[in-house]
């Protein structure tokens, strides 16, 4: 039987920016098996179930993360457990609501099977072959873009196999993956451009059911994109700015920055409906603009478990996030030499005065220029610089 060993990679550099740009792991991996790439689109979605667990079961509910979505311009809007057994109205019709507003559907799946003993439906439907076809031909019938499958709890050979068979099968029904409660990302998305995301690592679902986590976050935002999202993209379902079970200690400006410090081909915003369209319109514009895909990432500053400044080009913008976990004020003069040539118009979001409040000025810039922030306790900032 053909069989190959494991590679292993180690990234160093002189330096941490070598290590937070690198996408060696992802140059490492095969060539992609997908010569059309058309229909894989990254973007953002709105979700429900971390600010409401019990909305995916319920269509009323669900309708206004719909059109939370339209209002953002966000391109998606992710349906997850248990929407099988859906009150007050049916998924079909929530996919012509969100049809007609524009907006793509995402759905949520359970990937057991016997390697997991988890209840949450649709369960059974992608361990074997021939039933994950045939739901995934009904999902392209039905003009549903993507799935996030969750829940594999293992890293047994056939667990990893079964990785790889639900990507490929999905490939043929042009139905975009993100995995849940999965392995670490190994640099599959190379090979099969249309894995969006994957979560290993503990995100904002944990302020649901985590004591701990509000504290344990302050440093591991500022760790991540030192590590974990160095190897692959990262669900961390961010930018939550209402609390959940148990209260953020960071601030606004913090939870706003990470759509920029943090990289996912598919952005799933966790927060309600509410928390998004009562913001104020700079920050609420951010969120419209901030796209999910990059062309190219800067290092700017940090440390881990101290603070992280990034900057992220889209086309000919860019898009800087910081943060800090740490309960001191941190002064920067951030170097913008990555800038190139020209004037740019830089939209700057930072902390406000009041807890839970922003800061927002607009400011001329060019690469010769120094951008000055400062990093309140467990604070953040964004900008958006447009030439």
């Amino acid at each position: 039987m053909p069989w190959a060993t494991p590679w292993r990679v180690i990234i160093l550099g002189d330096g941490l920016a070598p290590i937070v740009e690198s996408t060696l792991v992802t140059n490492l991996n095969p060539p992609s098996i997908i010569k059309d790439t058309s229909w894989i689109k990254p973007g953002r979605a709105s979700w429900s179930w971390l600010f409401d667990h019990d909305s995916p079961q319920d269509h009323d509910k669900l309708r206004r993360w719909i059109d939370l979505a339209a209002e953002m311009g966000w391109e998606y809007s992710l349906i997850d457990a248990n929407w099988t057994i859906m009150k007050n109205g049916t998924t079909h019709d929530l996919i012509a609501y969100a049809n007609a507003k524009g907006v793509g559907l995402l759905l949520w799946y359970n990937s057991g099977g016997p390697h997991n003993i988890v209840t949450e439906k649709p369960r059974g439907t992608m361990f074997l072959k021939d039933v994950r076809r045939f739901e995934f031909a009904m999902l392209k019938k039905w003009g549903i873009k993507g799935v996030k499958v969750d829940f594999f709890q293992s890293d047994k050979q056939n667990v990893i196999q079964l990785y790889h068979d639900i990507l490929k099968d999905a490939a043929d029904y042009q139905i975009m993956v993100n995995f849940h409660g999965c392995t670490l990302p190994r640099g599959w998305s190379r090979t099969f451009p249309h894995l969006m995301s994957m979560e290993a690592m503990r995100g904002e679902e944990c302020y649901s059911f985590d004591k701990l986590y509000p504290k344990m976050a302050l440093s591991l935002n500022t760790i991540l994109p030192f590590t974990r999202n160095v190897v692959g993209p990262m669900d961390y379902t961010p930018v939550m700015f209402w609390d959940n079970v148990y209260p953020h200690l960071t601030t606004y400006a913090h939870e706003l920055a990470l759509a920029v410090v943090y990289e996912s081909g598919w952005t799933h915003f966790a927060d309600g409906t509410k928390a998004y369209l009562e913001l104020s319109e700079v920050p609420k514009q951010f969120l419209k603009d901030v796209p999910a895909a990059w062309d190219d990432t800067k290092f700017i500053d940090g440390f881990p478990g101290k603070y992280i400044i990034i900057a992220r080009r889209k086309g000919n913008q860019w898009f800087l996030g910081g943060l800090t976990g740490r309960d001191t004020t941190r002064k920067f003069n951030l170097d913008l030499s990555f800038l190139g040539s020209g004037v740019y118009n830089a939209t700057v979001i930072c902390d406000g005065a009041r807890s839970r409040s922003f800061r927002t000025y607009n400011q001329s810039l060019t690469a010769t220029d120094k951008l000055k922030i400062t990093l309140p306790k467990y604070g953040g900032f964004a900008a958006h610089l447009k030439p």
